[in-house]
């Protein structure tokens, strides 16, 4: 009895010690499992994901490359706060740094009535004082002022041979300032006069040794120039200046630059002097001489603010009254013109017919040339232009003619009117007839025009009109359907994906320029609804990457609203790591499952119509069984989860 009830106990605790064996073997799995998706989880939202996790018992074991030591402590530290350091072992790696860069080396060299000031950094295999004794040497014993640091390292290639040259530019001048680099040299400095800084110029330029990048900014002082004046020539023996007066060498390029658009070749001189009139003196020029050059036989002569320009009389009516026109209206408020056109050798029975143009440009830019009979006309032929268009849009270039025909004023707003129609073109007025012409993007604007010609003039009215309509100004027409708009959407990301800040969901600054490029695609796409799905790869929990790819989604969908996308035309859904494109064991695998994909959204398609007499017959309802259905259904109380129709 006593042995029998001993084998008992035994058993028993046999049984409770193999139960606890069991229970602590489970614990630590569990232990193992969840320290390692912890630690993954914090490493991911700080941004380590570059470390990789380990668990072998109850041992976390970190691996992977730190871009430095501070990362890596960094990750270590962050690790601790969800496990014992105890139980971390660090097997992570530090990239290796790449070695130190050679500093740059200079020197600025100050030199004034006071003395010399050396600043900047030489290589420590320089002789220092040697330099100091050169320096003082070039400056005629001034006083030397040594605020030079010093480096150990190799002397750079060209350094020698600019320093050299360097002092040589300062003895030239008792104020200035020299800065010195490896193969480079700058000098600023003032010159006694125009002609010596012209002298100086050309021997640093010479003497300047090879290899040897040279900036000189050596300034003189300048002749008061009165009046200020500027003549430009176009005749039979070409294109001239017999003056030209600049204030600054941006001035000075200005006006060359516009010489040499008119035409003009070979050198062109230039004074630079003090007096200028105005500050948009070289706005004005320019506007003038491209005034000479559309007349192609005239002279332009300023002379402070006043402005003279003569035309050939062998310039048609028509053409002086444009360019002269525009002219006026265009110089700035301070310049008056006083525009002179010969009589032509026929008399004044030979001058053209007067006009009046109005032309649209493709980009929207009115020029409005031509007579007009007084200024109340010409207001408000500005306003009624300036009001469709767009004051920035609109150049006046109109004379006043006060011996123009009786109706010019209800045919010029009548026109003007009418070329809001077109997308690109013109309106001529003539004395007797009025021609609109140009391309639309609307089937209906010829009808139009023609309405409101014949009401606003008369049918009587000699006009013509010549509109094309041109289906790729057609705004509806020239939309992308659904499956363009889609495909040219992905084939943007084929080329520059959609990307963000790692482990978020802001997009970057590159996945930025990329969305611009698709908001303007569905600017261009018809009505359709498009949603956005946002992928990731599987490192990390799958509810984490669930989340993050929606927030994904949900980003890019609010860049494009705020792009001006129309917010109901975008769904934005989040599938995590559930649709892989790629192997995810490999870098580049995760990257490409690291997705946005935008696709259409068909909406369901209503069931079919019955067409066969079998289809027809199959979904008839006899009549009484029709209302005994009817009746069935008023009688029935909807389902608790269900809510009433009108609902």
């Amino acid at each position: 009895m006593r042995l029998s009830s001993l084998f008992l106990v035994l058993g028993v605790f046999a049984v409770a010690a193999l139960a606890a064996v069991f229970t602590a073997a489970r614990g630590a799995s569990y232990i193992e499992q969840r320290s390692e998706i912890d630690v993954r989880q914090v490493l991911d939202t700080e941004g380590f994901e570059w470390t990789e996790v380990e668990s072998s018992g109850l041992q976390v074991i970190l691996t992977g490359e730190a871009p430095d030591e501070a990362t890596r402590f960094s990750a270590l530290s962050t690790v601790g706060t969800v496990v014992d350091a105890a139980r971390i072992m660090d097997e992570m790696e530090v990239a290796r740094s790449s070695p130190p860069q050679a500093p740059r080396f200079s020197i600025e060299i100050l030199r004034n009535e006071t003395g010399v000031s050396l600043i900047g950094l030489i290589p420590s295999a320089q002789d220092r004082d040697a330099l100091v004794d050169q320096v003082e040497d070039a400056a005629d014993g001034a006083d030397v002022t040594d605020l030079l640091e010093i480096a150990d390292y190799p002397v750079p290639e060209g350094w020698i041979n600019a320093v050299n040259y360097g002092l040589d530019a300062l003895e030239i001048f008792e104020r200035s300032k020299v800065s010195i680099a490896a193969n480079r040299v700058a000098v600023f400095a003032a010159a006694e006069s125009t002609s010596d800084k012209a002298r100086i110029e050309a021997r640093l330029s010479r003497d300047a040794p090879d290899g040897i990048i040279l900036a000189l900014d050596i300034t003189a002082p300048r002749p008061v120039i009165a009046p200020f004046t500027l003549r430009f020539v176009i005749d039979e023996d070409g294109h001239r200046f017999d003056a030209c007066a600049a204030d600054t060498v941006q001035t000075r390029d200005a006006i060359v630059s516009a010489a040499v658009k008119a035409g003009m070749e070979g050198k062109i001189d230039c004074v630079l002097g003090l007096g200028m009139p105005s500050p948009r003196w070289s706005e004005a020029t320019a506007m003038g001489i491209q005034a000479v050059a559309d007349l192609g036989l005239a002279s332009i002569t300023f002379a402070d603010t006043d402005v003279t320009l003569i035309a050939d009389a062998g310039v048609t009516q028509a053409v002086f009254d444009r360019v002269a026109g525009a002219l006026d209206s265009d110089l700035p408020p301070a310049f008056s013109l006083h525009a002179i056109k010969p009589e032509p050798e026929g008399g004044p029975q030979a001058q053209a017919a007067p006009e009046f143009v109005a032309t649209l440009s493709p980009e929207g830019l009115v020029q409005l040339r031509g007579r007009l009979p007084n200024e109340l006309l010409r207001t408000a032929t500005e306003s009624y232009a300036t009001s469709r268009f767009g004051r920035t849009n609109v150049h006046m270039g109109v004379r006043i003619d006060e011996t123009l025909p009786t109706g010019w004023s209800d045919r010029v707003l009548a026109g003007l009117e009418a070329l809001v129609e077109v997308n690109n073109g013109a309106v001529i007025i003539q004395e007797d007839l009025v021609e609109i012409r140009g391309n639309t993007g609307n089937p209906d604007s010829r009808a139009r025009i023609s309405r409101l010609l014949a009401a606003k003039l008369g049918e009587a009215e000699n006009y013509t009109i010549d509109v094309t309509y041109q289906e790729a100004l057609d705004p509806v027409a020239s939309l992308l359907d659904p499956e363009e708009c889609v495909a040219e959407i992905n084939g943007i990301q084929d080329i520059k994906k959609i990307t963000f800040e790692p482990s978020s969901s802001t997009i970057d600054e590159d996945g930025l320029k990329t969305m611009e490029q698709i908001a303007e695609v569905l600017a261009n796409c018809q009505a359709t609804r498009i949603e956005i799905g946002g992928h990731t790869d599987s490192q990390g929990r799958e509810e984490m990457n669930a989340r993050l790819s929606r927030e994904r989604a949900e980003a890019v969908r609010s860049e494009l609203v705020a792009l001006r996308t129309p917010p109901n035309r975008l769904v934005a859904k989040g599938y995590g790591e559930a649709q892989p494109i790629a192997d995810n064991d490999t870098e580049a695998g995760r990257e490409a499952n690291r997705r946005i994909v935008f696709s259409l959204i068909v909406p369901d398609r209503p069931a079919e119509e019955p067409t066969t007499l079998e289809e027809i017959e199959a979904q008839t309802v006899p009549v009484d069984d029709a209302t005994a259905a009817e009746d069935a259904a008023q009688d029935t109380p909807p389902a608790e989860d269900e809510a009433p129709a009108n609902e």
